[in-house]
């Protein structure tokens, strides 16, 4: 009995890591999406990009962003990754984009 508790409360450690781990991902993925998405229409709208770069920082901590112009639209790219625990780092990226000069 004690050889089978030993081996597996281990297991549903690393379990209940990954599932913690892959909800923190998802949700910081969201956060990302939106806080892109957020970016992309405050550069349409003309606003600085310190600003709509702001934005994404404030809303994901450590993510960083980029712009492009592509024809009619701006496109923001924000990054950020996440770490679970010290041993595993997921790298997480969004993408939107809008129109430029849009009100």
């Amino acid at each position: 009995m004690a050889a089978e508790l030993a081996i597996a409360v281990p297991a549903v450690l690393l379990v209940l890591l990954l599932g913690v781990g892959a909800l923190a991902a998802a949700a910081r993925q969201v956060a990302l999406q939106d806080a892109a998405a957020d970016a992309a229409r405050l550069l349409g709208r003309g606003e600085s990009a310190g600003r709509a770069f702001g934005a994404i920082s404030s809303a994901v901590d450590g993510a960083s962003a980029a712009s492009e112009q592509r024809g009619d639209l701006i496109c923001v790219t924000a990054t950020a990754d996440l770490s679970v625990g010290r041993v595993i780092t997921v790298p997480l990226r969004a993408s939107s984009c809008a129109l430029s000069g849009g009100l």
